[in-house]
């Protein structure tokens, strides 16, 4: 199974488009990278939504994503066995068949300069965002983004679905082509709060949502787009979680309140506990995390550095 993945029948196509209508809905064109695009997902996340005004006046929408919804299977959670980073390609490759690729600059990059506002670039190169303003959608903050090995992290690029997630939920059937373009999807990327990213791991919508709550309507669209997009499938507990969200978009009673998350209460990374032994230096590598059985590490922790995390999303040695 390839590309032929991404192109769903007819009636799916239809409600994709009305899904993204709806994630775009109340949100405004940051830079000059995103009016130049136009396929669907352009622009998917880009400004922030405070309120759900915009989403409530669009029932058509929220009803479109709500039949797509009802067209995606609903099963079990499968084993995380043989879950690897690497089995979803490079990380932020640019030798994808979704938006953004092949444009010469990798997938990291191309989510930062759509997400983010007043973009500087490193010796003018368009492809490496060195400073910008993010205003994230997950925490309705404004978050100021510098490159550097102590800064970078504050910004982080969030998979809405989770590749954790989506492995146990169809992905192990797909191939490797078709799950690198999942990886790198615009439509399933957001440059967010680092500490939200981290918090939310590889949750799906039945235990995170954004703490943000005008904007999980736009949150849940876009897993149910990207679920549809790739034949992936969502638990009961999340299937309902789902529905009860956007039945709140149109202003009437959910039939189950959303799962809400713990405000976050500080800005800096979240710092979860080291394993025993005093751990003052970056591990040397993964294997010397996993021997001492720190892995995965992520940033905060003792022996995180920067050089272990491959992918830049701020959980080192995770495989």
């Amino acid at each position: 199974m390839s590309r032929t993945a991404i192109s769903r029948r007819s009636t799916a196509a239809v409600s994709i488009g009305f899904v993204a209508a709806l994630i775009l809905g109340g949100c405004s064109s940051s830079s000059a990278a995103e009016t130049e695009t136009g396929s669907l997902g352009s622009g998917i996340g880009s400004g922030v939504t405070s309120s759900s005004s915009a989403l409530t006046s669009d029932n058509a929408a929220v009803s479109a994503a709500s039949a797509l919804l009802a067209q995606i299977p609903i099963k079990g959670r499968a084993p995380k066995t043989g879950y690897d980073r690497a089995l979803f390609g490079t990380a932020w490759t640019d030798d994808v068949d979704v938006e953004f690729g092949h444009n010469g600059c990798d997938t990291r990059n191309d989510i930062l300069a759509r997400d983010l506002t007043a973009l500087t670039y490193k010796d003018g190169n368009r492809c490496s965002v060195q400073t910008g303003t993010l205003n994230d959608q997950y925490t309705n903050t404004t978050i100021a983004f510098t490159r550097g090995q102590d800064t970078s992290s504050a910004v982080q690029i969030d998979h809405v679905v989770a590749l954790s997630d989506a492995w146990q939920k169809g992905a192990q059937q797909l191939d490797t082509r078709t799950r690198t373009n999942l990886a790198n999807d615009p439509r399933n990327l957001r440059a967010v709060d680092g500490p939200a990213n981290q918090q939310k791991s590889d949750s799906d919508a039945s235990s995170w949502l954004p703490p943000n709550r005008g904007y999980r309507c736009q949150y849940v669209a876009a897993q149910v787009e990207v679920k549809a997009a790739y034949g992936l499938w969502v638990t009961q507990a999340e299937h309902d979680t789902i529905a009860g969200i956007l039945q709140d978009c149109t202003g009437t009673a959910p039939t189950q309140p959303p799962v809400t998350s713990p405000p976050l209460v500080t800005s800096k990374p979240v710092v979860t506990s080291a394993p025993a032994g005093a751990v003052t230096t970056p591990f040397k590598n993964c294997a010397a995390a996993k021997a001492a059985g720190a892995a995965p590490v992520r940033i905060g922790d003792p022996g995180y550095g920067a050089h272990l995390d491959g992918d830049g999303d701020g959980v080192a040695c995770e495989k």
